[in-house]
């Protein structure tokens, strides 16, 4: 192995990064290993980490609160985009990987490191995000990926290597689901989920909720306010991101929102099974899309739809510290100075129903749109119009009769 003196690890506590605080001591010289540990809302699994850290050998651990941020700068410009991965997956795992992959630069260079170190698998989406992200902010930095160069090949292994270096871990091979967990979703893979047949077993798996089946018999009414695309308040209080947020998880949660379960395709090429829990995420992308409808006019909301599918690609592909992606932002933002008002939600049994929706910049004129007698719109000229937008197909249906004739 190279001269490596002193590491700078991401850190979870869970399965992959426990073992790899000694796997680097082994086989780096007994090399310095410094965990950092990203806030960005996974709670509980925050606690004791330190201890653990210290215990498998690190020397230090940095728990970073990244919390407000990651909402702010990450998750909100990327509702108001509507970006949205394959139809389904609101890209959870996706943006939280650069906001913790660059404050862990931020923190290996402070700490003057030879090398950054993730427990990313050579299969997955999360070894490219992160490297994207430390490359952007540390091109020199040499990364160490231990999936890549150990000779664990499966979860089985490491369960075996943490069991003969006495590292404690809280899960068992029989629930040893991959999992993600921050402030805006849960993801789930692995064991009966790596085939598309069976049937999640959503009463064992699901934390952020339940399922639809076993949510309540009375609708839930909601009412999110937003200012310029940004969500200000619920049900009349004003609130911060991360309160918002934590706040639309509990609703949505409790009544079976947000779960999806899809066939996803890797940047690395290859399909994977996940099912993912996004309760408040689903609420804010549905409502922030109810309001554009009424403030965005027809060629700005079909162009942006555009938009929002390759910027989820550049989310979905690590590339948010990419100039294409902060240019999109910068549209994005330019269509949302209007996008202020108020929608109204019902919530029941996994369905996100429509109650209403209200904005001062509203393009919806009742007067013009009424089936009932109008004074502003004149029918007859519809006719004139019709004539020259069927023009090409009148054009093209008479030249091919013609053609027919001959």
């Amino acid at each position: 192995m190279a001269e490596i003196k002193k590491v700078v690890l991401a850190y979870s506590g869970g399965l992959d990064t426990s073992i790899i605080i000694p796997w680097l001591k082994e086989n780096y010289n007994n090399c310095e290993v410094i965990a950092v540990a990203a806030d960005v809302g996974q709670g509980k699994e925050l606690s004791g980490l330190e201890e653990k850290a210290k215990k498998t050998g690190a020397s230090k651990l940095y728990i970073e609160d990244l919390n407000q941020v990651f909402v702010e700068d990450f998750i909100f410009p990327t509702v108001k985009a509507g970006a949205v991965y394959e139809n389904k997956y609101l890209l959870g795992t996706s943006f939280a990987r650069p906001i913790i992959a660059k404050r862990i630069v931020e923190i290996a260079k402070a700490e003057g490191a030879d090398a950054i170190c993730h427990g990313c698998t050579g299969k997955g989406n999360d070894q490219v995000r992160f490297e994207l992200a430390i490359k952007a902010f540390a091109p020199e930095m040499k990364i160490i990926a231990p999936w890549r160069i150990w000779n664990l090949k499966s979860r089985e292994e490491e369960i075996e290597y943490a069991e003969a270096h006495n590292i404690p871990l809280n899960i068992t091979r029989e629930t040893n689901y991959s999992k993600d967990k921050n402030i805006w979703h849960l993801s789930h893979e692995g064991l009966d989920l790596e085939d598309p047949a069976n049937e999640p077993k959503y009463d064992e798996i699901l934390e952020l909720g339940v399922s639809p089946m076993k949510a309540p018999d009375k609708a839930t009414y909601v009412t999110l306010h937003f200012e310029k695309g940004v969500p200000t308040a619920i049900d009349g209080e004003k609130m911060d991101g991360v309160s918002i947020v934590k706040k639309l998880n509990e609703l949505g949660g409790a009544n079976g929102i947000g779960i999806a379960d899809m066939v996803e395709n890797r940047l690395v090429g290859m399909k994977s099974r996940g099912v993912y829990e996004t309760p408040g995420g689903t609420i804010l992308y549905h409502a922030h899309n109810k309001l554009e409808e009424i403030c965005l006019d027809r060629d700005t909301y079909h162009y942006k739809q555009g938009v929002a599918l390759r910027f989820a690609e550049l989310v979905y592909y690590g590339q948010w510290f990419t100039p294409l992606r902060e240019a999109l932002s910068a549209f994005v933002d330019s269509t949302q100075e209007t996008v202020t008002g108020d929608v109204k939600l019902k919530l029941y049994k996994g369905n996100i129903i429509d109650a209403g929706v209200t904005s001062p910049y509203s393009l919806y004129d009742e007067e013009i749109a009424t089936f009932d007698e109008d004074e502003v719109y004149n029918q007859a000229d519809s006719a004139g119009f019709i004539n020259l937008f069927g023009l090409p197909i009148k054009v093209q249906a008479m030249k091919k009769a013609k053609n027919q004739q001959q």
